[in-house]
C-alpha cells in the first residue's frame, strides 16, 4: 500500500560517524577558504606593491590556477565518489580550452 512507508532509524554509531564526517568536511572547506583568501591577498599585494607586470601576471595566473583547483576539489566536491563523469567532462573541457589557447598563441606569435 502507498501508506506503508518504511523509515530507517539511525543507530548512535551511524549518527556519530555522519556527524564526525560532516565536521571534517566543514573543517576542510573552512581551511580551503582561508587559503584562498590568503592567495587573493598575495595577488592584491603584488599588484599594489608596484612590481613589474612581467612578474605580477605570472604570479596572478599561478594563484588563479591554484584557486580553481581548490574550488573544484573542495567546494564542487570533485574529490567525492560518484563524480567521475562530471570530472571527465570538466577535464576534457580544460584540455580542449588549453589546446585552443595554445593554437591561437602559436598562430599569433609564429
Amino acid at each position: 500500500m502507498a501508506h506503508d512507508v518504511h523509515t530507517h532509524v539511525k543507530s548512535q554509531t551511524e549518527y556519530e560517524y555522519k556527524r564526525r564526517r560532516s565536521a571534517n568536511e566543514m573543517r576542510g572547506q573552512l581551511t580551503t577558504f582561508a587559503i584562498m583568501i590568503f592567495l587573493t591577498l598575495i595577488a592584491f599585494t603584488a599588484v599594489y606593491a608596484g612590481f613589474s607586470p612581467n612578474l605580477v601576471v605570472p604570479i596572478i595566473l599561478l594563484l588563479a590556477v591554484i584557486q580553481v583547483i581548490l574550488q573544484l576539489y573542495y567546494f564542487m566536491h570533485m574529490s567525492h565518489k560518484g563524480h567521475e563523469t562530471a570530472s571527465m567532462f570538466l577535464y576534457s573541457g580544460v584540455i580542449v580550452g588549453l589546446i585552443t589557447v595554445l593554437t591561437f598563441v602559436t598562430i599569433v606569435w609564429w
